[in-house]
Order: C-alpha cells, then structure tokens, then sequence
C-alpha cells in the first residue's frame, strides 16, 4: 500500500499496488474508491488496450463527483468531454490523436492545471505534458469479467 489518502466519510481508502474486478459493478465502486481520494487539479492517466474496462472506470469515478454515469462514454471522436458536477471532471480519449501538438492545440494543459479532474484513457499518447503529480493506472483484462487494475502512486 502507499500513503495516498483521503476521507471518504469516516473512512479512508488506500490506493493499492493492485486490485482484481471481477465486474462492471466492482470497477465502478473501485473506482469510486480511487475518486475520493482526488481532488482539484487531479489527473489520472488511464492504460489499457481496447475494451480493458478504461471508460467503465470513468463512470464511477464520476458518479462519485455526482454525475449521472449514463451520461459518461468514451469521447474518440471528440476527444474530450467536459461533465459539470461537484467538482468538473474532463475525460479525455487520446486514441485518435497523432502527437502532443494536437492536443496542445485544443487546449489540453488548461484542462490539466486547472480546478477539475482529468481522466486521460491512452495517456501514453500525449505524455511529453501529462504532470509529474498524475496517478497512472494500468488495466489489464484477464478474463471476459475480469480486470487487473495497477496502480502508479503520485509522487508525495
């Protein structure tokens, strides 16, 4: 376990090394879980291939922040969406993009050091600018229902 922290109630979850999901329904309160330990100015940078569960992910993270999950999908040919709730929160899809000027010129870093939090799925593409403080998570898929989520800690 690491030490990033937050109150979430009266209790505190700890971002773990690793986390099986056995279904959509684990992922989104896993990924809830991750959600109250961000706050804003956070950025999460999401890896995996195709179909790992990335948007999933997203949606509960949302829902935590009290967004209607129904209305989060995967933004690839728009590239980002922008969902206005407690706190903002900007889901980004970089699949389609071919390099970091791209997504500098959609004005990517006024999302990624502004107040809300950025979920980046193929953050592996626009790199070069993702923030030092940004929490990496890898999902694999190990079954048709299962996920192994691994987590990169944010530097202290």
């Amino acid at each position: 376990m690491n030490k990033n922290t937050a109150a979430s109630g009266q209790k505190t979850f700890q971002i773990p090394d690793e986390v099986v999901s056995t279904s959509t329904g684990e992922t989104a309160r896993l990924a809830a879980s991750v959600a109250s330990t961000l706050k804003p100015g956070d950025v999460v940078c999401l890896h995996g291939d195709l179909g790992a569960g990335k948007t999933h992910f997203v949606k509960g993270v949302a829902s935590y922040f009290g967004i209607d999950q129904n209305m989060v999908n995967s933004p690839t040919f728009t590239l980002i969406h922008e969902y206005p709730g407690d706190i903002p929160v900007y889901h980004f899809d970089c699949y389609r993009i071919n390099d970091v000027r791209e997504a500098l010129e959609i004005g990517t870093e006024d999302y990624l050091y502004g107040s809300g939090i950025c979920l980046i799925e193929w953050a592996e593409k626009i790199e070069a600018i993702i923030p030092e403080h940004a929490l990496h998570i890898t999902i694999g898929k190990i079954s048709e229902s299962e996920r192994l989520f691994r987590f990169k800690p944010r530097p202290e």
